[in-house]
């Protein structure tokens, strides 16, 4: 029975959506081939019927056999040649009114084959539009598709069991982590303070151990830079966004260029700040400052000598901008779109260098999405590299430090 069963279950019929189109076309084609022949039939009954009054039986008369005779050969000579005529008539007639009747058939076959075909894809064009939708900011939706058990609610059951495993393996990246991050601390702090106390015993230490000493320090350092980074990175994709309120992104923005005010001055380096005066967010004070604080240090780091940063806000219908410029050598776009990704450097900051852990854009974009932004990396054709920040505006006049 089992046997029997595995058989034929490839032959059972099913409601799907491959067995619905089958039954609805030839449904429909079945339909314009049964008014194709039917108008073709009335327009070739109606020819004939017409003709055969049209053909008169010879009448009896007293005269001769021989004249009957010869009138009837006559006459059916004549209706030979009518009835030859009236064939090519009406096979004229038949193949007008055929190919009338397959042209408006086919026609009106083909409008309702595209009206019915839209309906019954419409459930496919919403899976569509909700799986370009779902990204990696959004990945706890689903399809949730309610449609009949056809391919179609499998291909959605597919696609939402997809996007569980992708969430669940997301989740998992960004909790290693943070816990990664922040387990670390505690034997990067033993040895902090173990160093600290080696060079605070009694008598000078050697010239050999604070060189060494120095050098870990200054790692140590670096170690936990980059662990601060990566603590805020997971924080930032996590959309975790402590203490939300309206901040003004144009105070923020202000702030970072005076704090880097003694790096700009040292290097030697011309700024120039202008645009919007208010720029209302929504979000976290301490990571949009964070975010800002990032691209400023970014521009000031990787410049070159008295060279020049300009810092531009601006405020649009319903979003606003930070763009941060600065000069330099010119820059290959296409290593200049992967410096949002963690790690990523260009040229010879790559191997050995002591100029940032590899993270700073990286984090800008995490908390940009995490705010309902963007970043744009973008090559200036003349040197340097052009940062813009999209962000969304509020609409509540409170703002963070601003007096009411």
């Amino acid at each position: 029975m089992q046997m029997a069963g595995w058989v034929l279950r490839p032959f059972r019929p099913r409601g799907t959506v491959r067995l619905r189109m089958t039954l609805l076309y030839g449904g429909l084609f079945l339909l314009s081939g049964a008014a194709l022949l039917a108008i073709a039939s009335g327009l070739v009954v109606g020819r004939s019927s017409s003709q055969a009054t049209s053909v008169a039986s010879p009448r009896a008369s007293a005269q001769t056999a021989l004249a009957r005779a010869q009138r009837q050969i006559s006459q059916l000579q004549a209706a030979l040649g009518q009835a030859s005529s009236n064939r090519s008539n009406l096979s004229h007639d038949l193949l007008i009114a055929s190919l009338t009747a397959l042209a408006i058939m086919v026609a009106v076959s083909v409008l309702l084959g595209w009206v019915f075909a839209g309906r019954s894809l419409r459930p496919l064009r919403l899976i569509t539009a909700t799986a370009r939708r779902i990204s990696e900011d959004n990945l706890h939706e689903r399809l949730a598709f309610g449609g009949p058990p056809d391919e179609l609610k499998d291909l959605a059951d597919t696609f939402d069991g997809l996007l569980e495993r992708l969430e669940a393996a997301f989740a998992a990246q960004r909790l290693f982590v943070a816990n990664a991050s922040h387990e670390l601390r505690t034997p990067l702090t033993t040895m902090r303070a173990s160093l600290d106390v080696a060079m605070a015993k009694p008598g000078p230490p050697p010239a050999q151990t604070v060189a060494l000493a120095g050098r870990l320090g200054a790692e140590l350092d670096r170690v936990d830079e980059l662990l601060e980074g990566l603590l805020v990175l997971a924080r930032a994709q996590h959309g975790a966004l402590p203490n939300r309120d309206i901040v003004a992104l144009d105070q923020v923005v202000a702030e970072a260029v005076r704090a880097r005010s003694a790096g700009i001055e040292g290097g030697g380096l011309r700024i120039q700040l202008a645009g919007a005066a208010r720029l209302p967010v929504l979000g976290s004070d301490v990571m949009l400052r964070r975010m800002v604080d990032n691209i400023v240090e970014n521009a000031v780091v990787h410049n070159q000598p008295q060279g020049w940063i300009a810092v531009a806000t601006w405020a649009g219908q319903g979003t606003c901008r930070v763009v941060v410029e600065n000069g330099g050598q010119p820059l290959d776009q296409a290593e200049v779109s992967q410096l949002a990704q963690p790690f990523r450097r260009l040229g010879a900051d790559r191997v050995g260098s002591d100029r940032g852990s590899g993270l700073g854009l990286s984090i800008v974009s995490a908390i940009a999405a995490a705010h309902g932004g963007s970043l744009a990396l973008r090559a200036r054709p003349e040197g340097g590299l052009e940062v813009t920040i999209t962000l969304p505006m509020a609409t509540s006049p409170t703002l963070v430090g601003v007096p009411s």
